[in-house]
């Protein structure tokens, strides 16, 4: 009985959510249709959070039901919804893709980071020697849609970088501190949206930049932040 009220008061607070979502999406409407378009980004804003936080509560939702296999199979569902991509470059580093920007949050959690990249990268290693770069550099590369009608560059959220490092450093490095890791950001345009985290020794990173600029010269290539040690070394 009480397992039964934990998961009503659950799916309650999922509706309460999903009213909001709608009320939210017949906002952007009303916008489109005044042809108030700042406004409708705003509102379209507010819509993005709503859904990631109606997200986050329809993935706990199977657990209340005191399913064994809950977690499994909602881990499951997620990799079939975003398949993040990781591997070793023919050089020998680390590469993740994750197939969306991380959008930049002004208010909430990082928490859907944490729930779909984790469970991705613990089963990734699970049948694989420990690798640790000890003296690397952590790139980001943020890579725009070039057909997206809105091309300006995002200032990318330190809460999102930083939840998706702490998850690569579990697994590719000690720790993400700055006696073991640099960092470096850029934003280039491209075939989709998608984020790329590179982990790469810092006697590599050269030959990392010289081949962005190989592959990227004759494209937009808008570089964001870059650490002292990359400006050093471009």
């Amino acid at each position: 009985m009480e397992q039964n009220n934990s998961f009503q008061k659950v799916l309650g607070r999922v509706e309460r959510m999903a009213g909001k979502l709608w009320d939210q999406i017949r906002l952007v409407k009303d916008c489109c249709r005044a042809h108030q378009l700042q406004m409708a980004y705003e509102q379209a804003l507010r819509l993005e959070e709503t859904a990631e936080r109606l997200v986050l509560l329809t993935r706990a939702l199977p657990a209340y039901t005191g399913s064994g296999m809950a977690k499994r199979d909602v881990e499951n569902a997620m990799k079939l919804c975003i398949p993040v991509d990781m591997g070793f470059t023919t050089e020998g580093w680390f590469r993740l893709c994750i197939p969306t920007l991380l959008p930049k949050k002004g208010s909430g959690s990082a928490d859907y980071i944490r729930s779909f990249l984790y469970p991705a990268m613990q089963e990734y290693f699970q049948r694989k020697e420990p690798v640790r770069f000890t003296d690397c550099v952590l790139v980001y590369r943020h890579v725009y849609d070039r057909e997206r009608p809105e091309r300006r560059m995002r200032d990318h959220d330190n809460i999102e970088t930083n939840m998706v490092s702490d998850i690569v450093a579990m697994y590719v490095m000690p720790d993400d501190a700055p006696t073991v890791c640099s960092h470096y950001e850029c934003s280039v345009m491209g075939e989709d949206d998608r984020t790329e985290v590179y982990v790469i020794p810092k006697t590599d990173f050269a030959v990392w930049l010289l081949q962005e600029n190989e592959k990227f010269g004759e494209e937009e290539n808008v570089h964001e932040k870059t650490s002292e040690m990359a400006k050093k070394d471009m």
